[in-house]
């Protein structure tokens, strides 16, 4: 790899870092969904994955968990703070994974449909894809962790909301955080195809 191409990579990826921070921080303030706060930095990551590739997206991915980590250490995320208290390591752990899962399997799925010297088609259709995918991952993931691994918690916020443990994973912590993440993604799809057609032009 050039210099030059070296410096822009790693600037592009400072950016897209403090993308991420900021966003994760903002919504860990301002929106809730129930007892968490919804994840509104895949776009940076998505973005990031598509330039980068999938090992920049797992990077990506894992500043986000990171970030997501520190709200609940300092009980920004209602949610996590209770988990963080129950099990800081196993708390630290979903927080992790399923960030940098997320960013590896967007930059996989765009990898797969997008590639290099592409047409404009591809390169959507590789944006479509991994915009899908990485919401797909997040939330599935963060799913899997608190059904497994912190299972008496969901069943008390469930029994809470008055329904079972099924239709609240589903209604509540699905329904709207993932089809924010999902429908955010789709919308970018485009700004993603004009960035890294921008980039391929320089």
């Amino acid at each position: 790899m050039k210099a030059s191409e070296r410096t822009r990579r790693l600037t592009g990826l400072a950016l897209m870092t403090a993308i991420v921070a900021v966003l994760q921080l903002v919504a860990s303030a301002l929106v809730r969904v129930g007892v968490f706060a919804p994840t509104l930095t895949l776009a940076p990551i998505l973005i990031g994955a598509a330039l980068y590739g999938p090992g920049a997206g797992a990077y990506l991915g894992g500043v986000f968990g990171a970030i997501v980590t520190l709200t609940c250490i300092m009980g920004w995320d209602a949610g996590g703070s209770i988990l963080w208290n129950a099990n800081p390591f196993l708390t630290a752990l979903v927080c992790l994974v399923k960030g940098i899962a997320a960013g590896w399997a967007a930059g996989m799925a765009y990898r797969a449909v997008a590639r290099k010297d592409s047409t404009h088609s591809r390169m959507l259709g590789g944006s479509i894809a991994a915009g899908i995918v990485s919401p797909i991952v997040n939330t599935g993931l963060f799913l899997l962790g608190l059904f497994f691994l912190f299972p008496e918690y969901l069943t008390q916020w469930a029994a809470g909301a008055g329904k079972t443990v099924a239709t609240y994973m589903i209604t509540t912590m699905v329904s709207f955080n993932f089809v924010l993440e999902l429908l955010v993604n789709l919308v970018l799809s485009t700004v993603i195809v004009r960035v890294v057609g921008a980039r391929a032009k320089a």
